[in-house]
C-alpha cells in the first residue's frame, strides 16, 4: 500500500519509529516530513498528506502532532478526505470498518509507541464494511459537493489549484 506520512515537531519522533515499521511491513512510504524535532507549523506537513490522499497519488496517510487534534481538523478540510483521530486500537478498527478513513491521525506526545503501532497495524488491515455505511458516507460525500469547492492550497507557491 501507498502511505504517505507527515509530522510536526511534536510527532517527529513517533513518525519516524512509524515510517520504520510500515516498511519493515513492505508499505510503500512517502515521508513529506518534518524531518528533525525544530519547531514547525504542522499545516505544512498536512497539506501534503491530505493533497496526496484527496488526489489519489496516495492511497491512505498518516499525520502525526502531538495530539494529533490540530492534524486532523487541518486534515477534514480536503474533499474526500475522512481523517480519524485514533486513541485506541478499537477506535482505529471501528474508523475503517465503518468510516473508510483514508488518514490515520495520531498524537505523539499522548499515544506511546506501542499503542500507536498496534492502531497503525489495525488501521492499516482493517477493511471497509460498506452496506449501511454506504448511507453515511453518502452524505458526507453530498456535504462536500455543496460546501466545499474542490481547491487544493499549495503552501510552496502560495497557489490553489483545482481538485482533478
Amino acid at each position: 500500500m501507498n502511505v504517505w506520512i507527515g509530522s510536526d515537531h511534536g510527532g517527529f519522533e513517533l513518525k519516524e519509529k512509524l515510517v520504520r515499521q510500515m516498511k519493515e511491513q513492505g508499505h510503500d512510504v512517502t515521508d513529506v516530513g518534518c524531518g528533525a524535532a525544530d519547531n514547525v507549523r504542522y499545516p505544512y506537513y498536512a497539506v501534503e498528506v491530505a493533497s496526496a490522499v484527496a488526489k489519489g497519488e496516495a492511497g491512505r496517510g498518516i499525520l502525526v502532532c502531538s495530539t494529533g487534534i490540530g492534524m486532523s481538523i487541518y486534515a477534514n478540510k480536503f474533499p474526500g478526505i475522512r481523517a480519524a483521530l485514533c486513541l485506541t486500537p478499537l477506535m482505529a478498527d471501528m474508523t475503517r470498518r465503518h468510516n473508510d478513513s483514508n488518514i490515520l491521525c495520531l498524537g505523539g506526545k499522548i499515544t506511546g509507541e506501542w499503542d500507536a503501532q498496534r492502531i497503525l497495524d489495525i488501521w492499516l488491515n482493517t477493511d471497509y464494511e460498506g452496506g449501511r455505511h454506504d448511507i453515511s458516507l453518502g452524505l458526507i460525500a453530498e456535504t462536500e459537493k455543496i460546501h466545499m469547492t474542490g481547491n487544493i492550497w499549495n503552501p510552496n507557491d502560495n497557489s490553489i489549484s483545482k481538485r482533478p
